[in-house]
């Protein structure tokens, strides 16, 4: 009886300590993003099912402070990986020398038009996303509010104190605007044209999400923001119109890069070669109307099959060589109405 107990017992510490070696042998993979938090767990789960000896660490932000904490760290840098953060943000990391060149596998199933263009790419795409305004036809239908239909509206004296916008320096959705409109207009047309709006918005805040947020309550009755959030916010109900300006829309490209000082190569590309799949795609398809996998989007709520023809001209390296410059001038004149942090 005795040996049949000393026996169970070594059998169940055999068991346990096989288990606590398994977790050990995990390989941690950090992981930095400004993926929307609806999707980093089904992005986590997928891609840890697919490859269960390695767990992805997270660290979130919104992606201007990903970016600046991506350039902080560039003498010692801490992630393996960056996924979901906006291209302009990863050209402006590969112009400093901090990308890994590498084509993931099936790369050529993806549409060349949302990946870097150069072979092997540094950065590969997931999804597209594009400026969209959230408008509450409710609340402004109290407030005596026309809908508006161009960007030029919203600079019209009828919307003063009523507009909410994602402040640049912070969230990707509020630059990608940014430099849209000084793409489509030239830079003196550009900032005359922010100027104006400026009289109108009542807080610039640090989330591409949340003015769209604040549209759908009612806090404001018209939120810069993207596709995303506003399809989000209608399909929970809000009575929020999506509105794609005439003019056209400013965008940026959800992108995967393989940090160039990782020690994890192999884990690294693993990701890549994940998030570069069909499986990955469909996730973003949940919420995205134009991802990289041809074929997998599907139509969305409130966005128009014609969504990419409205999309505006964007120079990436442009936007990228010019950040700093474009940041410190439109902070220097609207930071005063800039939300707090």
């Amino acid at each position: 009886m005795k040996n049949s107990l000393a026996m169970a017992l070594c059998a169940s510490s055999l068991v346990f300590n096989t288990g606590i070696a398994a977790a050990q042998q995990k390989t941690m993979l950090t992981v930095y993003t400004a993926l929307e938090t609806d999707a980093m767990k089904l992005y986590k789960d997928g891609f840890e099912k697919a490859n269960p000896d390695i767990e992805v660490r997270w660290v979130r932000d919104s992606t201007g402070i990903v970016t600046a904490r991506l350039m902080a760290e560039k003498a010692n840098p801490q992630a393996d990986v960056v996924a979901g953060l906006a291209a302009s943000s990863l050209v402006l990391l590969s112009q400093e020398g901090m990308l890994q060149a590498y084509e993931p596998k099936g790369f050529q199933q993806l549409n060349p038009s949302y990946s870097d263009t150069a072979r092997p790419p540094q950065w590969v795409g997931m999804d597209v996303w594009a400026a969209t305004i959230c408008f509450n036809r409710v609340e402004a239908q109290k407030l005596g509010l026309p809908r508006p239909e161009s960007w030029k509206d919203l600079a019209k004296p009828v919307y003063k104190g009523r507009i909410t916008m994602p402040h640049p320096a912070s969230s990707g959705t509020g630059y990608l605007d940014v430099a849209a409109w000084l793409q489509m207009w030239g830079e003196a047309d550009g900032w005359k044209y922010m100027d104006g709006l400026h009289e109108n918005i009542a807080q610039y805040v640090h989330s591409g999400s949340k003015p769209c947020k604040q549209a759908a309550t009612g806090e404001f009755p018209i939120g810069i923001s993207f596709e995303f959030r506003g399809h989000q916010v209608r399909k929970a109900g809000a009575p929020v119109d999506l509105i794609f300006p005439a003019e056209g829309l400013g965008w940026d490209i959800e992108a995967t890069s393989i940090m160039k000082t990782t020690r994890k190569v192999a884990e690294a590309k693993r990701f890549a070669d994940w998030m570069a799949s069909r499986d990955a795609n469909q996730i973003s398809a949940n919420w995205w109307a134009v991802v990289a996998y041809p074929g997998v989007a599907k139509p969305l709520d409130g966005i128009p099959p014609n969504y990419e023809s409205r999309f505006a001209r964007n120079d990436f390296q442009w936007a990228a060589r010019n950040r700093s410059r474009i940041l410190a001038e439109w902070s220097k004149r609207y930071d005063s109405k800039a939300e707090a942090k």
